[in-house]
């Protein structure tokens, strides 16, 4: 994604001539450009889909800011208002009084503020919300397939599609199960066979799968990497244990492979869990795993997560079981490095909540009666395990490895439903 966008200096009408505009602004100015950004006539906004902000000079601006953000308004509606304050001429003292004002009218936006032209974090904040506009628009341009309806326990993570797409932006694109059993059909044995001897070359143990379940699993990774392109797909959920039931062989490895070429890939028909996949991997730029809260600790606010798939570019080696809960087809068990992490998950009726906490991977597990892949996990910071007893949003949680609190949560607070 790129990083451009506009820039419009805000000088209180005639009262600010060209040579002492420039005198105030020009090093801010030319500071935003080293980021991308182009500056844009002082008295219109164009018709430009990039983002916007206006470079506030001086005070004396909130009406000329007023007149200029309704005039974007028609062109971009529902976008929030990004203005630029610095350190001198009143420039804060306008932005704070002419954000009040349009907060007041239902506007979304945020100020910031760079104390001089060299504000090494002030700038890095305007990049990040750059980036966040970008990634919203790609949601809103994302298509998720949703291969058979969600399963039938995931009673608080099945919302309308219409919920999906008017919270978080993407479109979701029915599919039904029997165009996936007829794709599976028609792939050759020899296709499949170079992806199950890749898949076995690279663990360090193959337990209970078979040859035979290890080419059963590769035909349903190409089967639904050919559903992905046919349909044109972003991302993807599946409502993998119908495949347990009818096929008798599992999508831990089509899931995982899939996600690992970026195809986001959700589990079980959870469409709340792969938009924040999607959305984990769109706003942050890295693989991300989706896994149950399996136990947990209160007292030392730990939990462990564990599913049957996980990508394998996330894990230092991995071994192939069969699947947990039926004992059939391949399931993946990956040992996933120590080190920090950030949990997420979206929740609500409307799918306008979230939870988040960082902590740390303190150890892989090997038990038998959980899901293959496990990991213990310390949360230090944000939410607790006792908010998922007490008020949980679903079942699964997504994992993606650094610490990342902050800019999750500057998504929900700068950013309007789409």
């Amino acid at each position: 994604m790129s990083h451009h966008f506009g820039i419009v200096p805000v000088r209180p009408g005639t009262l600010l001539g060209d040579d002492e505009l420039e005198a105030i602004i020009g090093d801010y100015v030319r500071a935003l450009e080293k980021l991308g950004g182009e500056r844009w006539d002082s008295g219109a906004v164009p018709e430009d889909d990039r983002p916007l902000f206006l470079l506030i000079a001086t005070g004396g601006t909130e009406e000329v800011i007023v007149n200029l953000w309704t005039e974007r308004n028609r062109t971009s509606p529902g976008e929030p208002l990004f203005l630029i304050a610095h350190s001198g001429s009143n420039s804060l003292p306008a932005a704070l009084e002419v954000l009040a004002r349009l907060q007041q009218d239902g506007a979304n936006g945020r100020i910031f503020y760079l104390s001089g032209p060299d504000d090494a974090g002030g700038l890095g904040e305007i990049v990040d919300a750059v980036h966040d506009i970008d990634v919203r628009r790609e949601m809103r341009r994302a298509r998720i397939g949703l291969v058979g309806p969600p399963s039938d326990w995931l009673v608080a993570s099945m919302p309308d599609p219409t919920v999906v797409r008017s919270a978080w932006g993407p479109t979701v694109v029915p599919i039904e199960m029997e165009e996936v059993v007829t794709t599976i059909e028609a792939i050759s044995d020899a296709d499949a066979k170079a992806h199950a001897d890749d898949l076995t070359t690279g663990a360090t143990t193959v337990r209970e799968p078979t040859s035979a379940d290890l080419g059963t699993v590769a035909r349903l990774y190409l089967a639904l990497k050919k559903i992905v392109a046919d349909h044109r797909l972003d991302a993807l959920t599946v409502r993998c244990f119908d495949f347990v039931q009818h096929q008798r062989t599992t999508g831990c490895f089509a899931l995982a492979q899939l996600t690992d070429e970026g195809v986001i890939a959700g589990c079980e028909g959870d469409l709340v869990s792969t938009v924040g996949l999607l959305w984990a991997h769109k706003l942050l730029g890295v693989t991300p795993w989706m896994a149950n809260p399996a136990q947990l600790d209160p007292a030392r606010n730990t939990l462990w997560l564990a599913h049957c798939t996980v990508p394998r570019t996330l894990v230092e080696s991995y071994r192939l079981r069969s699947h947990f809960e039926s004992g059939l087809g391949v399931g993946i068990q990956g040992a996933l490095p120590a080190g920090p992490v950030t949990l997420l998950r979206i929740g609500g009726k409307e799918m306008d909540r979230l939870w988040l906490a960082e902590g740390d991977i303190l150890r892989t597990g090997n038990a038998e009666n959980l899901c293959r892949t496990q990991v213990e996990i310390e949360i230090t910071r944000g939410g607790s395990v006792t908010d998922l007893l007490r008020t949980p949003l679903g079942n699964h949680l997504v994992l993606v490895f650094g610490h990342h609190l902050e800019r999750l949560q500057s998504w929900g607070g700068l950013l309007p439903s789409a």
